[in-house]
C-alpha cells in the first residue's frame, strides 16, 4: 500500500524544467527619433525589441495540463548609426499561467514586468530613465513558437507616458523535455 501511494504522490508532484524564451516585440509610442547625418530619421517606439530571457517551467498535475512560467531576461533595441551605439534597454520579468489546450497548443496569461529601462545616446543626446511598470501578457503558442500581446505604459520623470503595447513573436522550450 506505501508504494502505490509513493507512486501515486511521485506522479502527481509538480515538475520543474529550466526554460530558455527569446521574443522579437514589435510596437508602442516613439519614445525617441534618431537624426542622421545624411537626413533620414529612425523611431525608437517603447514596446519594440529583441529579448532573450530563463526561467523556470513548473507543471502541474500528472499530465501537466497547467503550466507556471518564470522568466527574467533583457529587452533592446538599437538603431542604424554607425558612429553611436543609441538603444533603449529593459529588464522584463515575466511570470506566467497556462493551459495546455492540446498535446502541443499552449494558452497562457500573466504579468510583464520591465525594469531598469534605459535610453542611452551615446553621447549623441540625452540619456534618461523611465520608470518600472507592469502589465497584462498574453500568448499563444504552438510547440515553442507563438505570439504575444503585452499591455504597458512607459512614464518619465516629468509624468510623460508613453505606450508600450506590444506584438510579439514569441520562442521558448523548457529543458529536459518530458
Amino acid at each position: 500500500v506505501a508504494s502505490a501511494q509513493e507512486s501515486i504522490a511521485t506522479k502527481s508532484a509538480p515538475k520543474v524544467r529550466f526554460l530558455l524564451s527569446g521574443a522579437l516585440e514589435f510596437g508602442g509610442d516613439e519614445v525617441r527619433k534618431v537624426l542622421f547625418t545624411n537626413g533620414k530619421t529612425q523611431s525608437v517606439n517603447a514596446g519594440q525589441g529583441g529579448a532573450i530571457g530563463a526561467g523556470l517551467q513548473v507543471g502541474l498535475g500528472a499530465s501537466e495540463k497547467f503550466l507556471l512560467r518564470g522568466t527574467v531576461g533583457i529587452k533592446y533595441v538599437t538603431t542604424a548609426a554607425d558612429n553611436a551605439h543609441i538603444r533603449l534597454t529593459r529588464i522584463p520579468i515575466h511570470l506566467t499561467g497556462s493551459i495546455m489546450a492540446t498535446e502541443k497548443i499552449r494558452i497562457g496569461a500573466g504579468l510583464a514586468m520591465h525594469n531598469g529601462i534605459k535610453f542611452k545616446a551615446d553621447g549623441v543626446g540625452d540619456d534618461f530613465s523611465l520608470k518600472n511598470t507592469s502589465g497584462p501578457i498574453f500568448e499563444i503558442a504552438y510547440r515553442g513558437i507563438g505570439i504575444s500581446y503585452t499591455v504597458m505604459k512607459y512614464t518619465d520623470n516629468l509624468g510623460e507616458t508613453y505606450s508600450a503595447n506590444a506584438f510579439g513573436i514569441i520562442f521558448s522550450g523548457a529543458l529536459p523535455r518530458k
